[in-house]
């Protein structure tokens, strides 16, 4: 595949790579605010069903289990019809599920609404950023790379203010039930499908390599060396991230940190999630894919004993803003670095397959640290868990492919 060359953007070009990339960035805010709500409220939600916070732990673990069906359902149809659609389709889907959640009556219906909710979760990653990069100059592909991936720390901030500033209201107004008022929230994303049908464009790179079945079936085995690489590259990313974010409120939690405390520390980690993202996805637009990422997993992994040092509270908010930092540093890099490994003509779905089946197969480690974490500590099980994952996911980093700055059109010398 050949290097694209820079060519001038138009103002109109300009105009919607703004808006391709905002589309993208808050779908995915949107659906992290949703996945990180439930992350704040696991023992409200815990008494509400009479169930244990492993119970609840594993409507995180199944709702990840699921996004590979998502990938599926919306990559196919963004390639076959066109990014926008299925984008619009995606958002409404998992605001409406969102919404349900909040309703549901037992904890049988709350399973398989996050279920559900996992399928919207695992389309959206996958056409928000095929869409957002295909409209990008290779420029500037690694800074957007890391906008776009921080939509998702985003919505881990946003869940923390509204934990911090919303929840204590909805408690009041409800007591014992004000989790699923917060539930409610999620059906804002809704909203967002009005703006990409108004603003924003079909990019023409889809156009260029638009697909039908014939071509799925040559193609997929042709690329299946590769498409088994980016897998297993996802699933120590998502061990990575994952590990180091879902069960941490239940963490602080278990050492004695009171409700308010935990929201503060979440935005805290937020905020060090997005400027790592940007941090490490402009590094990567000079320094290559794979260096930016593999010296983000080399810090994180330094600062995993600040990260679990629940009796020291300045120790502590160093490690939670200096992990998130380095942890969503190494995937702001992801989105660019894996669609530029994916196939021009299969985009929509190769890149958020691989993804979504790394979750898959990641999707055990909220469970898996709640059972250790209640058997021994969360700090033991977390800290030591979250160590091995880095060292793996350094060696998979090192030993991968790289295609920085590869054309996804036809033409070269064509702009993105």
């Amino acid at each position: 595949m050949a290097t694209s060359a820079d060519a001038p953007m138009t103002k109109e070009q300009r105009t919607n790579q703004r808006n391709a990339v905002l589309a993208g960035f808050l779908g995915w805010t949107l659906d992290a605010f949703d996945f990180f709500i439930l992350t704040l409220v696991i023992d409200d939600i815990a008494k509400s069903y009479g169930r244990s916070r492993p119970d609840i732990a594993f409507t995180l673990t199944v709702a990840l289990a699921m996004r590979p069906l998502g990938a599926i359902i919306f990559g196919i149809m963004a390639d076959r019809l066109g990014r926008r659609l299925p984008l619009m389709i995606n958002v409404i889907f998992y605001a409406i599920v969102s919404v349900l959640s909040g309703l549901a009556p037992s904890y049988t219906w709350f399973l398989a609404l996050r279920m559900l909710f996992g399928v919207g979760m695992g389309g959206e990653w996958g056409v928000g950023a095929s869409l957002a990069l295909e409209s990008a100059s290779p420029k500037w592909r690694g800074l957007l790379s890391g906008l776009l991936q921080e939509g998702y720390a985003l919505g881990s901030l946003l869940a923390a203010l509204a934990f911090r500033l919303v929840y204590p209201y909805f408690n009041t107004l409800y007591p014992g039930n004000g989790w699923r008022l917060m539930f409610f929230l999620g059906g804002l994303p809704a909203l967002l499908s009005l703006f990409i049908r108004a603003k924003v464009k079909e990019s023409d790179a889809w156009h260029e390599h638009k697909t039908d079945w014939a071509s799925y079936r040559r193609s997929l085995p042709r690329h299946w060396r590769r498409f088994v690489y980016l897998v297993l590259l996802m699933t120590m990313m998502n061990f990575m991230s994952h590990g180091t974010q879902d069960m941490y409120p239940t963490l602080l939690s278990s050492v004695g940190y009171a409700k308010t405390r935990i929201a503060d520390i979440t935005m805290l980690a937020g905020i060090g999630a997005i400027l790592g993202g940007l941090v490490f996805g402009y590094y990567s637009d000079k320094a290559g894919r794979r260096k930016a990422m593999m010296i983000a997993m080399v810090c994180g992994f330094v600062v995993v004993p600040f990260w679990i040092a629940g009796s020291s509270p300045w120790r502590i908010l160093i490690g939670v803003f200096l992990m998130q930092f380095f942890v969503q540093g190494a995937w702001g890099v992801i989105p660019a670095h894996i669609n530029e490994l994916s196939p021009n003509h299969l985009r929509g779905f190769f890149p958020g397959f691989a993804y979504q089946l790394g979750v898959m197969f990641a999707a055990s480690i909220p469970y898996v640290e709640s059972a250790l974490g209640e058997k021994f500590s969360y700090t033991q099980a977390m800290g030591g868990l979250v160590a091995v994952v880095f060292v793996i996911a350094f060696f998979v980093t090192l030993l991968g492919p790289e295609a920085k700055g590869v054309s996804f059109r036809k033409e070269v010398g064509a702009r993105g």
